[in-house]
Formats: structure tokens, C-alpha cells, sequence
């Protein structure tokens, strides 16, 4: 990608690492945002809470607890930075990409994200793309993180059984 970049980093309680380039130049209020956050602390200890195998890895927004459940951590809501929003995103879903996740109101994306671990471009347009994976091995990662196994817990579908917890967020 050219253009400015910024590098972050996470790390895993599991010891896995994804780094990450993040495109100011592309999404710049979704990118301000998360950097922020991660400046903040705000991301550590909270967990992927939504996994698809072939499709993406969703995390961000909840610390997972073994007696409560998941706990939703609050952030404060952005623009959101796509097409069908009135703005010129050109990041595509490929694998490796993450995007802001958001609720169907398109400026309801706040501190949770998602990074693809297959190509889905059926979210192009309608989805913040702000970065991707600055690497193959964090590429495999998400991928890994992508086929645990799952299921339905509370209201949540598509829940990791053994939570994949955030130790930290560094950024560049």
C-alpha cells in the first residue's frame, strides 16, 4: 500500500502476534481511533468474542469473564469511513485486512474491529478498511485464531470456547 503507514502490534495472552499497517491516508478517522484506543490501554484484555472460520475474527469490545459472561467495554462511536457512507475507501476486504465492525447505523463503529482471514469482499463499500496484516506470519495467525472452535453461549453465536484474549495493542 503506498502512502503513509503506521505499524501496531498484538499480542496475545496465548503469546500469538499480528502486526499490523494501519493507512491514515485511507481511513483516517477509523485509524486515529484505534490508535487512541491502543495508546489508551483501552484493548488490553479484552478478547475475540466472535470467530468464523473462512470469514473473519472479531474482537475489541469485551472482556470475557467465567462467571459473567462477556462484558461489554464502551467506546465512544466514529464515522464511518466507506462508500456506501459518502466516503472514498479503496482498502478491499482481502484476507488479512481489518475493518471496523459497526452495528446497521453506518457512524456506529466504535472501538471493535475485525480482520479477515479470507478474502470478503461482499463488505467492500459498507465497511471501514483502515489496515492490514504487515506480514505472512501474522496472516497465519489470524487464520489460526479463525478455525477455534466455537459456539453459543448467552446471546453471543460463533463465540471462541477457549477465549482468545488481547494482552495489548502497541502502536509505532
Amino acid at each position: 500500500m503506498e502512502g503513509n503507514k503506521i505499524n501496531a502490534k498484538i499480542e496475545f495472552a496465548d503469546g500469538g502476534v499480528i502486526n499490523l499497517e494501519l493507512y491514515p491516508d485511507i481511513a483516517p478517522i477509523s485509524v486515529a481511533n484505534f490508535v487512541a484506543l491502543a495508546k489508551a490501554h483501552f484493548y488490553d484484555g479484552l478478547c475475540f468474542h466472535r470467530v468464523i472460520d473462512g470469514f473473519m475474527i472479531q474482537g475489541g469490545g469485551f472482556v470475557f469473564d467465567n462467571n459473567r459472561g462477556l462484558i461489554q467495554k464502551q467506546a465512544n462511536p466514529i464515522k464511518g469511513e466507506f462508500r456506501s457512507n459518502g466516503v472514498n475507501n479503496p482498502l478491499r476486504h482481502d484476507k488479512g485486512v481489518i475493518s471496523m465492525a459497526r452495528t446497521p447505523d453506518k457512524n456506529s463503529a466504535s472501538s471493535q474491529f475485525f480482520i479477515c482471514v479470507a478474502d470478503a469482499h461482499f463488505l467492500d463499500g459498507e465497511y471501514a478498511a483502515f489496515g492490514r496484516c504487515a506480514d505472512e506470519e501474522s496472516v497465519k495467525t489470524a487464520v489460526r485464531y479463525g478455525k477455534a472452535k466455537t459456539g453459543t453461549w448467552q446471546h453471543f453465536s460463533d463465540m471462541p470456547f477457549n477465549p482468545i484474549v488481547i494482552k495489548s495493542i502497541t502502536v509505532e
